[in-house]
C-alpha cells in the first residue's frame, strides 16, 4: 500500500482508489484525467479528495471513526483535477454549510446515552436499534473522535473449513527440572487443536480461519470462577451479532468452539466495524469453564460418563474424556491430595493436644464383593469424634491375595499413626482371624464390634429355625439380638461379660437364677407366662442346639472381647459413602481409586456430627424405616440436616488461585505417594507410573462404557 501514489500527486493523510471495473463508468474516469491523451500503462489510483462528499456511502461513520476507511458509491466519478493538500481539503469543507447528523443507537436490554456525532454533511437521521449495549462499543473508542480497533483480516471465501478454535483446553507437558533446582511457573502453553468429534455450526457468512498466537494472547482475560452460569442458545448468540450496531448491515459472523467455550468474531462489510466475544475466561490458553466442569464432576464424585450423557441428551457442547483426564492428571488429583494431607495434619495436631490415648476403629472395604477383590481400602477412625484419620489403599497382587490386604492394610494405618507419635490405648474391629493374631503380636488391645458378632450370630440362628424341630427359635431372634448388645454395654470385665451371656440359656426356659457367682440372679421381676410353647423345653431339640451354638468356646471368647464403649457403626455408615465415590464395579486408577476415597473421607469428616432436624415448632423430626434387616420390622430413625460441601468450594479455590497457577509442587507431592502398580490384561503385565495416571482403568474401552470415571 505504501508504494501506491494518488495520480496528481497528493500527499497527507489518503484513501486512494483504483479504476472502477465497470467499462462505462472507467471510460467516464480516463476521458477526466487524460482528456483524449495516452492512458499510462502502469496503475493509478485517485485519493479521496478528488471526489466530492455524495460519492462516498459511509463518510459520515469513518469521520465519526466508526470505519476505517471510505468507501464509493456505485458509478461514483471524479470531479476535481490537480494536486489538493490536505490543508485546502480541510478550507474547502470548511466552507460548506454545517449539517448535524445524529444517529441513536438503542439497546433492549439496558437504557443508553444517545450518542451524537457532528459530522459534515447529511442527508436524514437514522435511528437504529441493536441488542447491543453502548459498554460493548467502549473498548473501540478513542479519544480522538469515535474509532474502532481493526481486528485481523478475516478469509470469507473459503466457508468451509475448520472452524474450531486451536487453542487446547488443558496445558502441554512441562519439560522435567534439572536437579537440585526448583522449576519457575510452567512455560506458556504450546497451542494444540482438540481432536474432537463435535459439530461445528456453519453459517453462510462463517469466517473460518484459525486464530493465531497473537489473537489468542488477545483472549486472555481474568478468571473469576465463582460467576455464575447459565445456559444459553446458539441462536440466541448469533442474533447478538447478526447485524452490525452501527450501520445495520448483515455482519461476518465467525464463530470457533472448543468443549463448552465458544467465541465469536463480527466484521461488518460495509462500515468494517469489528468486534471479539467469547463465552468464558481464558487462562494460560485454557478455557476456564472447561477446567471447571472437569473440577465439578471430579470433587462431587460425579461420573464423567453420566454427565457426558446427561450433555448429549440436550445437545449441550461438552468436551472429551481425555480431556477430563487430563485435567485430572494435571491439576485436579494434585488438589485432592493437598487438600487431604492438610485437613489430615490439622485432625493429628489436634489429637495431640489432647495428651490421651486414642480409641481407634478399623475395617477394610474392598471394591468387589467375595475373593476377586483387587483393592481393598482401610481405614482408621477416631471413634469419639468419629473422624476419618488415614485411608490405605492396597492391592491385591502387593500382599498374595484378597484376605491378605485387610491385615496389611492395617499394619500401614498403625505405622502411620506410630510415625506421627500417637499413642493407641485400644482399637475395635471386625472378627477377622490375621487380624487378631497380628495385634496380639503388636502388643495392641483389640475389641471386637458387637454387630459384626451379631450378625454372624443371626446367620447361624436363621439357618438353625428353618428345621421344623427348631420353629421356636425364630420368635427368640429379636431378644437374642438385644441380650448380645446388652451384655456388651452392661459392664466392663470380660467376665461379667460372659457370666450375663450365659444367663441367656436360662431365660430361654424361662429361668431367672444363675449358678454363676458373678450374676447369681437377674435384676428384673420375675415373669410367668401361661402359654408353654413360647419357651424352649428342657431336653428338646431345639434347646441343645441353640445352647450349643450360643455357648461354643469362640463365641464366649470374642463375648469376652466386646467393646462397651464404642463401636464402629460410623465406620460402616462411612463405607456407605465411599460406595457413592468408588462404587465396587467402577474401573479405577490406583491414583483414581486413591483420590476418590480422600473425596468421601473429606465429605464424611465434615458431616460426621450433623444435628437432627427440627420443624418450625422446634421438634424432632423422624422418619419410619423397614430395613432388610429388621425383617420387613418398622423402625424410626432420626432425620439429620442437609449435608454441607464446603470441602468442594476449599477445593476450588485451592485450584484456581494456587495449583492453575504452578502445579509443579502439587503433582509433586501426589508422585510421592506410595501407590500399587496397575496391572493391565491376561498376562498382569505392569505398567509405569506414568502410564496408570494416563490410564482410566483396566481397559479404555471397558471403562468408557462403565458406569462411572
Amino acid at each position: 500500500m505504501s508504494r501506491r501514489k494518488c495520480y496528481f500527486g497528493c500527499e497527507g493523510k489518503l484513501n486512494l482508489f483504483a479504476s472502477p471495473k465497470e467499462e462505462s463508468t472507467r471510460q467516464y474516469w480516463v476521458q477526466f484525467l487524460f482528456a483524449g491523451q495516452q492512458q499510462p500503462t502502469a496503475n493509478w489510483f485517485l485519493c479521496s479528495r478528488h471526489f466530492s462528499e455524495d460519492a462516498f456511502l459511509n463518510r459520515a461513520q469513518y469521520e465519526a471513526g466508526f470505519s476505517a476507511r471510505l468507501l464509493l458509491r456505485d458509478g461514483a466519478v471524479p470531479s476535481v483535477k490537480g494536486r489538493v493538500q490536505e490543508s485546502e481539503a480541510l478550507a474547502s469543507s470548511s466552507q460548506q454549510t454545517p449539517t448535524t447528523h445524529y444517529r441513536h443507537t438503542g439497546c433492549q436490554t439496558d437504557p443508553l446515552p444517545t450518542v451524537s456525532v457532528a459530522t459534515q454533511f447529511c442527508h436524514h437521521m437514522v435511528s437504529v436499534g441493536t441488542q447491543l449495549s453502548y459498554s460493548t462499543l467502549k473498548n473501540h473508542v478513542r479519544s480522538k473522535g469515535v474509532q474502532v480497533t481493526l481486528c485481523s483480516s478475516v478469509d470469507t471465501e473459503n466457508p468451509q473449513q475448520d472452524t474450531r478454535l486451536k487453542l487446547s483446553s488443558t496445558p502441554g507437558k512441562t519439560s522435567a527440572p534439572s536437579p537440585g533446582v526448583r522449576p519457575a511457573k510452567r512455560p506458556r502453553l504450546e497451542l494444540q487443536e482438540e481432536e474432537e468429534d463435535e459439530e461445528t455450526f456453519s453459517h453462510p457468512h462463517d469466517s473460518t480461519n484459525d486464530l493465531g498466537d497473537s489473537e489468542m494472547s488477545g483472549m486472555e482475560s481474568a478468571c473469576d470462577y465463582t460467576d455464575p452460569k447459565y445456559i444459553v442458545f446458539e441462536s440466541s448468540l448469533r442474533d447478538l451479532f447478526q447485524t452490525c450496531p452501527v450501520c445495520r448491515w448483515e455482519c461476518v459472523v465467525q464463530q470457533r468452539s472448543l468443549g463448552t467455550f465458544v467465541s465469536f468474531s463480527q466484521r461488518c462489510p460495509n462500515c468494517q466495524y469489528t468486534r471479539k466475544w467469547q463465552s468464558q475466561p481464558i487462562k494460560e490458553n485454557t478455557p476456564v469453564g472447561n477446567l471447571q466442569m472437569s473440577a465439578a464432576v471430579y470433587f462431587t464424585g460425579g461420573s464423567f460418563i453420566q454427565m457426558e450423557k446427561i450433555c448429549k441428551a440436550m445437545n449441550l457442547r461438552m468436551f472429551q474424556y481425555d480431556t477430563f483426564r487430563r485435567h485430572a492428571r494435571m491439576f485436579l488429583e494434585p488438589a485432592i491430595n493437598h487438600k487431604w494431607k492438610t485437613d489430615q495434619q490439622t485432625l493429628i495436631e489436634h489429637l495431640k493436644e489432647e495428651k490421651d490415648k486414642i480409641a481407634v476403629g478399623g475395617d477394610m472395604r474392598a471394591d468387589s464383593p467375595g475373593h476377586s477383590a483387587k483393592f481393598g481400602s482401610y481405614t482408621l477412625m477416631h471413634l469419639k469424634s468419629n473422624n476419618i484419620i488415614d485411608v490405605q489403599l492396597v492391592q491385591s497382587n502387593e500382599v498374595g491375595g484378597s484376605s491378605h490386604m485387610e491385615k496389611e492394610g492395617l499394619r500401614r494405618g498403625l505405622d502411620f499413626l506410630e510415625a506421627h507419635h500417637l499413642n493407641v490405648d485400644y482399637i475395635v474391629t471386625d472378627r477377622h482371624a490375621q487380624v487378631h493374631k497380628y495385634l496380639k503380636e503388636r502388643n495392641v488391645d483389640q475389641y471386637y464390634d458387637v454387630w459384626h458378632l451379631e450378625k454372624d450370630l443371626s446367620k447361624q440362628l436363621e439357618n438353625l429355625a428353618k428345621n421344623k424341630e427348631c420353629l421356636v427359635v425364630r420368635k427368640w431372634l429379636p431378644s437374642i439380638k438385644n441380650h448380645m448388645y446388652w451384655t456388651a454395654t452392661a459392664s466392663k470385665s470380660g467376665a461379667e461379660k460372659v457370666a450375663k451371656w450365659k444367663s441367656l440359656v436360662n431365660h430361654l426356659q424361662n429361668v431367672h437364677t444363675h449358678d454363676d457367682p458373678l450374676f447369681p440372679k437377674c435384676a428384673h421381676p420375675d415373669r410367668v407366662s401361661r402359654d408353654p410353647n413360647k419357651w424352649f423345653q428342657p431336653g428338646s431339640t431345639a434347646l441343645s442346639k441353640v445352647e450349643k451354638l450360643l455357648l461354643d468356646k469362640r463365641i464366649l471368647r470374642d463375648v469376652e472381647k466386646l467393646n462397651h464403649d464404642h463401636q464402629i457403626s460410623s465406620l460402616e455408615a462411612f463405607h456407605s459413602i465411599t460406595e457413592g465415590f468408588t462404587p465396587k464395579n467402577d474401573v479405577l486408577s490406583s491414583v483414581g481409586r486413591l483420590c476418590r476415597l480422600y473425596l468421601a473421607a473429606m465429605h464424611f469428616n465434615e458431616n460426621a456430627k450433623r444435628d437432627q432436624s427440627t420443624t418450625l415448632e422446634g421438634k424432632a423430626v423422624c422418619r419410619l424405616m423397614f430395613p432388610h434387616c429388621k425383617n420387613g420390622q418398622c423402625i424410626a430413625t432420626p432425620v439429620q440436616t442437609e449435608p454441607t460441601f464446603q470441602y468442594v468450594s476449599d477445593l476450588m479455590k485451592l485450584l484456581f488461585e494456587k495449583i492453575f497457577e504452578d502445579p509443579t509442587r502439587y503433582t509433586e507431592d501426589l508422585n510421592k505417594v506410595s501407590l500399587p502398580e496397575d496391572s493391565r490384561g491376561a498376562a498382569g503385565t505392569q505398567q509405569s507410573r506414568q502410564q496408570v495416571q494416563e490410564a482410566p482403568g483396566t481397559s479404555g474401552q471397558q471403562h468408557r462404557t462403565g458406569w462411572r470415571a
